[in-house]
């Protein structure tokens, strides 16, 4: 028994048309509309040329990234489309071909476009920070001096400072909290009245402070010092702590992992991250989902033509952006999971493709 049969290959080669020129078309159409409206903005930085050029290449897998479901969707309801008004599905059919096996060559593009947009999803905060650094975005408000902050660190650390300059490396009135786990691992609150970097060993000197160990059922136990090193804060110099929080966007999953057990080691909120961790996977395999409602949709009208096949694509499009921005807020709001809200959307819509599906005359 052949797996691959001619027709397979006529139906894959008619969707990849589609999905390829979609594909490279939608994030083409959403650099022109970005360069439209930020290019006065990039010019008043006075900004080189090849400069902003390099940036909108650099934003290409941003845009790729959202773009690849949108893409699925209108390769898969304009190629089946076609093929029903040319009465293609009608005589596949007719020769004892059922559409589920018709259609799967075109579930296995989409399954293959999850894959590809899984990829592209892990390079989009390393292009997105390249381009940050060419459009000068990383440079804006920064400086030598800040004050009244608070900067989450790895180790579930979490440093709040009154004031700190860069210049000379100085902190004062610096407070370092790390929330325990249990017996274990106690609560730690480090506060000094003062410290001071050294650029030739880069460490950091704590002074005039006290060091509080919380134990859950233990007593807790102060400790006074005139001076102290850490050696978790070593690995931060005093221009890191001059970095702003970056977006989830711009981290990887791991990256936004580690981040986020950081966050909540400190007693921070991360639900609203959880979810957009999770997004990073549930976004790409939206690709097969929204396969699997485009597929019965576009058999269901013979005489919709090209206009038809648009709506379709377009109200679907909306209608899974709303969920997601409906999924964020579930989520943050804690009504359900945070991990399990961002798989809303794809859960809805798998459902309702597969409704469809076995409501298809096969």
């Amino acid at each position: 028994m052949t797996l691959v049969r001619p027709l397979d290959r006529y139906i894959f080669l008619e969707w990849v048309k589609i999905f390829l020129s979609t594909a490279l078309g939608l994030p083409f159409l959403l650099v022109i509309i970005d360069v439209t409206d930020h290019l006065q903005t990039y010019l008043d930085r006075n900004l080189p040329a090849g400069d902003i050029a390099l940036s909108y290449v650099y934003y290409v897998p941003q845009s790729m990234f959202l773009a690849l479901p949108a893409a699925v969707l209108f390769a898969t309801v304009f190629s089946i489309g076609t093929f029903t008004r040319h009465s293609e599905v009608t005589a596949a059919k007719a020769s004892g071909i059922s559409f589920y096996r018709l259609v799967a060559p075109i579930l296995l593009g989409a399954a293959l476009a999850s894959g590809v947009d899984l990829l592209v999803g892990e390079m989009v905060p390393v292009t997105d920070a390249r381009r940050n650094d060419l459009l000068g975005e990383s440079k804006i408000g920064s400086g030598t001096q800040r004050s009244n902050f608070a900067y989450a660190g790895e180790y579930g650390r979490v440093y709040k400072a009154l004031s700190l300059d860069v210049t000379t490396g100085r902190i004062d009135r610096l407070q370092i909290e790390r929330k325990g786990l249990g017996a274990d691992y106690p609560t730690l609150l480090i506060s000094a009245a003062a410290a001071a970097y050294s650029r030739d060993t880069h460490q950091w000197t704590l002074q005039q402070g006290v060091m509080h160990i919380i134990r859950d059922t233990q007593p807790d136990v102060a400790v006074e010092y005139g001076a102290m090193r850490d050696r978790r804060m070593n690995a931060l110099a005093p221009s890191d702590l001059m970095a702003k929080p970056r977006d989830p966007s711009e981290m990887r999953f791991q990256e936004l992992s580690r981040f986020i057990t950081s966050l909540e080691r400190s007693g921070g909120d991360s639900n609203e991250l959880r979810v957009e961790r999770m997004l990073k996977i549930a976004i790409p395999l939206t690709c097969f989902v929204i396969a699997l409602i485009g597929a019965p949709l576009a058999t269901s009208t013979q005489r919709g033509g090209t206009a038809w096949g648009i709506g379709v694509s377009l109200v679907i499009t909306v209608t899974f952006l709303m969920l997601v921005q409906l999924t964020k807020a579930v989520g943050k709001g804690g009504f359900v999971s945070p991990d399990a809200a961002a798989w809303l959307p794809n859960a809805a819509f798998a459902v309702m493709g597969l409704v469809l599906l076995y409501r298809v005359r096969t």
